[in-house]
């Protein structure tokens, strides 16, 4: 008997993300803290995520990958904005495949859907960052035709830094 540790490619299942997944989700965005060694800044729970996903003002979508009736990865991303195309792009946050599922077709299936949904709506681009430790998923990203665009540096103002323009 196989199981998806040999690499091959699953019967998986990618939908939309609903109300009853939210405390899966938070688990896998757990599991994914754990792998980026960021545990220490998650402040994450179901009651918080719940309403960015599924209230009346939804700042946030989600899919989510299943096999087995079990929700095993997830991709959360928004609309951003592009200036110089004029356009909103697609934005992915997150996006994680529990360890047992990866090389199964799963990744690449999340990937594939935003990029349709980015085309559907008419975005002008799909962006996300990438850990630049994290060669798997940059050799995973290329292989997908992602520009890894190293000239490109993340700033973010966060926790204190942020709080300290309170007016």
């Amino acid at each position: 008997m196989s199981s998806p540790t040999d690499r091959q490619i699953l019967p998986f299942t990618l939908r939309a993300a609903e109300p009853r997944d939210v405390s899966a989700i938070v688990g896998l965005i757990e599991e994914l803290a754990a792998f980026e060694d960021l545990t220490h800044l998650l402040a994450l729970t179901a009651d918080t995520l719940h309403p960015h996903l599924f209230g009346p003002k939804p700042l946030v979508e989600a899919l989510v990958g299943e096999v087995g009736g079990h929700v095993v990865a997830f991709a959360l991303y928004f609309t951003n904005f592009s200036t110089f195309l004029a356009k909103p792009g697609l934005y992915l946050e997150d996006l994680y495949v529990q360890p047992a599922y990866r090389s199964s077709g799963l990744g690449t299936g999340l990937l594939t859907r935003l990029a349709e949904i980015a085309v559907e709506r008419d975005y002008g681009r799909f962006e996300w960052s990438v850990l630049d430790w994290n060669a798997d998923a940059i050799r995973f990203y290329e292989k997908m035709g992602a520009n890894v665009m190293p000239e490109w540096r993340i700033c973010r103002l966060s926790g204190a830094a942020l709080a300290a323009y309170k007016i």
